[in-house]
Formats: structure tokens, C-alpha cells, sequence
């Protein structure tokens, strides 16, 4: 491992096992820099286990009240306990990049908010920050064990990432995604795709409806986030996925759209997307 590498401050912190800091890893592909995390499973060292790699956006709610914007998911006491259940990954968790985020997690453009620069942010995570961690930790490096996964905008931009580099992704989840963003892009451009085998854990909550985002959505969104995720399980029904075994659809019962909740519904995302088992988890959480 390289001696970049430091350990994650302990003090006055909320994290549970190991877990790196890369800082201010460079982007060529966004000309801006964001320091890495990386969750390491117990028993990493020493050892010679490899191990899949989940990319998750929003970093900095993965592990840590301390620097999480409203919460954080608690990916670290979760993976310890799946442990048990024979469930072991790397979690490389990437910080948004603050008022970039938006345009980062979206590569369609949207008139009123902005986006477009998505292609560009996979592009660094396929063609820069993946090379980087294969090389310091003990990955698996293909397709087949390489994720993403994130929550609203960082739904979108996993769901997307899937189909543009499908080479690299094999899995993804989609947490409350922000399908809304730029007048349902995502969903002509879904329907253009071809099926590719892999993964994909799709999930909304019940209670998601867009009063609470009244001020900053567009009127055209008037629905549950949960109808657009409806909707978007038929196109990937009808791209040939099969469900419960590579599709994978929650809808949490009166779940809102916060951090809260994704934490609640992470287990069963985690164990359908890394486990071994593909299909028995339930519809309805």
C-alpha cells in the first residue's frame, strides 16, 4: 500500500474499523481535487484475501456523523455485521464535491439546476481513482466484483454508470434516485440501452413526495420519488433483467428521503449486491 495512505483521525469520530484517507486525490478529468476513503475489512491485515470494491458518492456520510450532512449511513457498523453473514468488501467512499455535486451526479444538463459534468466524474472514478485503488489495495479487480452506489443524485449518477461504463461496473444501487432531474433524461436513455448482465438494487421510500423539495424542484416532478422508480423497474424488466435475481426492487413503508432511511434499507442492498444469494429478499421492506 502506498504511504499516501493515512489513517482516519480517531478522535471525536464516529467510525467503526479501519478505514484510509487518501488526501486530495487530483482529478485530470474535472481539474479539482477531493481527499478518498477507503473501509477496509476486518482481518484485511495481514492477509491475502482479495475483495469486491463498492464506489459510493457522498463520502463523507458513508462512516462519520461528524462530517455527514444530515446523518450519516453507517456503511462501516453495517459491513461488520454482514461480516458474520460471510459478506466482506472494500468501501471506497468519494465526498462530493460540494457545490459541485449536482453537476458532478448528473450528465444530462437541466436548464434550472445545471448538470452534465456526470460522464466526466465516472470517467475519473473508471479511468483514475480505480486504477489507484487496484494497485494500493487487494481488490478484485473486475468488472463482476466493482460497484457503485449512492442516494438521490447519487442514485442517478449509479444507475447511469452502469450502462456508460459497463466495462468497468457490474453492479450498481440506486437509493431514492433523483430520476426527476432534467425532465426524466434517464429514462429515454435507459430505453436506448441493451441489457448487460450484472446487478442492480433499486429502492424508494413511500413517504418521498416532493413537498419537502418544493422550492428548488421543478413543477414537472408533482409525483413520489417511489412512481419514478416504479417506472424505471419496467424498462429494466423489459430490457431482459430478471427480477429478484439481478433486479432487486425495496419500497421502504412510510420511509422518507433521508439519510435515516438508506441506512435502514443498506443491509438488505448490501447483502443482495455482495452476497451471494441473488433473489429471496422481499419487495417491501
Amino acid at each position: 500500500m502506498s504511504d499516501q495512505w493515512q489513517d482516519y483521525p480517531v478522535q471525536e469520530h464516529t467510525v467503526h474499523g479501519t478505514v484510509r484517507v487518501l488526501p486530495e486525490l487530483y482529478s485530470p478529468q474535472l481539474d479539482n481535487a477531493r481527499s478518498i476513503l477507503v473501509y477496509l475489512p476486518s482481518g484485511y491485515e495481514p492477509g491475502e484475501d482479495r475483495y469486491p470494491v463498492l464506489y459510493m458518492h457522498d463520502g463523507q456520510n458513508l462512516f462519520d456523523a461528524y462530517t455527514s450532512f444530515a446523518g450519516e449511513w453507517h456503511v462501516d457498523e453495517t459491513l461488520l455485521r454482514l461480516e458474520t453473514e460471510g459478506i466482506k468488501a472494500i468501501v471506497v467512499g468519494i465526498p462530493n464535491g460540494g457545490s459541485e455535486r449536482v453537476n458532478e451526479y448528473s450528465p444530462f444538463r437541466d436548464p434550472r439546476h445545471g448538470g452534465g459534468k456526470g460522464d466526466r466524474y465516472l470517467d475519473f472514478l473508471a479511468d483514475t481513482l480505480k486504477p489507484r485503488i487496484d494497485a494500493d489495495f487487494r481488490t478484485l479487480p473486475g468488472r463482476d466484483h466493482t460497484g457503485l452506489m449512492g442516494s438521490s443524485m447519487g442514485g442517478l449518477i449509479s444507475l447511469y454508470g452502469y450502462f456508460y461504463r459497463p466495462e468497468t461496473f457490474g453492479f450498481a444501487g440506486a437509493m431514492s434516485p433523483a430520476f426527476w432531474f432534467a425532465q426524466r433524461a434517464i429514462f429515454p436513455y435507459t430505453l436506448r440501452q441493451r441489457y448487460i448482465p450484472g446487478r442492480i438494487y433499486l429502492d424508494a421510500g413511500t413517504a418521498e413526495i416532493p413537498r419537502r423539495f418544493g422550492r428548488i424542484l421543478p413543477k414537472h416532478v408533482g409525483q413520489p420519488v417511489c412512481a419514478d422508480a416504479q417506472r424505471m423497474l419496467a424498462i429494466l424488466s423489459r430490457l431482459g433483467f430478471e427480477a429478484r435475481r439481478e433486479l432487486n426492487y425495496v419500497e421502504g413503508i412510510g420511509a422518507a428521503h433521508n439519510e435515516t432511511a438508506w441506512s435502514q434499507r443498506l443491509p438488505n442492498a448490501l447483502r443482495f449486491l455482495l452476497g451471494p444469494l441473488r433473489d429471496g429478499y422481499s419487495t417491501y421492506d
